[in-house]
């Protein structure tokens, strides 16, 4: 694999969130996950949630037994999740900040505020192999904090600029992207892996995909919902065309 490729990562959260519609076994999460990655994902991201919204323990072991590209293991920062975390080792283990009543994760974690309390947290992670990615806004601050709490990766969000893109606020997208491109390359400089992610779509994909820094995109959302007028196959492999040409 040449260095300029940008992994894709597919979150496949909402194949959970149609199943739970209705409680049944369909559609099955580790279905979705298997035909991402024949249609070229380079791994497979999953929330666990402490309410177990979408993706439900079960479902974790599944992934862990079943794939054969990376699975990135999204979770707050609680006892209850690093302990499932310790059990499983995944590949890598990405800290996001959850509040019960939101959506969607609604911005990155605060990382400066709690810099004691997540390095502890982490360390063990860390020990076991994990590689440990905070989910962070393009901010120096949560960056720096993120780097000396001992993270190898930041996933920064990127929901601000895909809102006003898809909300026709371009200036307000334009100056998102370039805190984005200016993020990238600063977390870069200090020696941390790029990785970004939210809300990201065919529109919105190709100006963070061409940032050299970035080293992985993970989408789900979307590509989940293009699915169903498209497939899961093709809709990923769009979003990779799309992707690698960014790079080109």
């Amino acid at each position: 694999m040449s260095e300029n490729h940008l992994r894709l990562g597919v979150n496949i959260d909402h194949v959970a969130t149609v199943r739970n519609a209705r409680g049944g076994a369909y559609p099955n999460p580790l279905r979705a996950a298997k035909l991402a990655e024949e249609a070229g994902a380079d791994g497979i991201t999953a929330h666990l949630r402490e309410d177990r919204r979408h993706i439900s323990d079960a479902d974790i072991d599944g992934l862990m037994e079943v794939l054969s590209v990376p699975l990135n293991f999204e979770m707050a920062a609680t006892e209850e999740m690093q302990k499932i975390a310790l059990r499983h080792k995944p590949h890598a283990v990405c800290i996001v900040p959850e509040k019960r009543e939101e959506r969607t994760t609604e911005g990155g974690l605060e990382v400066a505020r709690e810099e004691n309390k997540l390095a502890h947290f982490i360390a063990p992670l860390r020990d076991v192999g994990c590689r440990v990615s905070i989910f962070i806004a393009a901010d120096q601050r949560q960056i720096e904090a993120a780097h000396r709490i001992g993270a190898e990766v930041i996933e920064l969000h990127t929901g601000a600029y895909c809102d006003a893109h898809a909300e026709s606020r371009m200036g307000d997208a334009t100056q998102e992207l370039e805190s984005l491109r200016q993020m990238s390359a600063f977390a870069h400089s200090l020696g941390l892996e790029v990785h970004a992610g939210h809300g990201l779509t065919y529109d919105t994909v190709k100006p963070v995909a061409a940032f050299p820094e970035v080293k992985e995109l993970n989408i789900g959302h979307f590509l989940i919902g293009e699915s169903i007028f498209l497939g899961l196959t093709p809709a990923i492999q769009e979003m990779r065309r799309l992707m690698d040409e960014a790079r080109t």
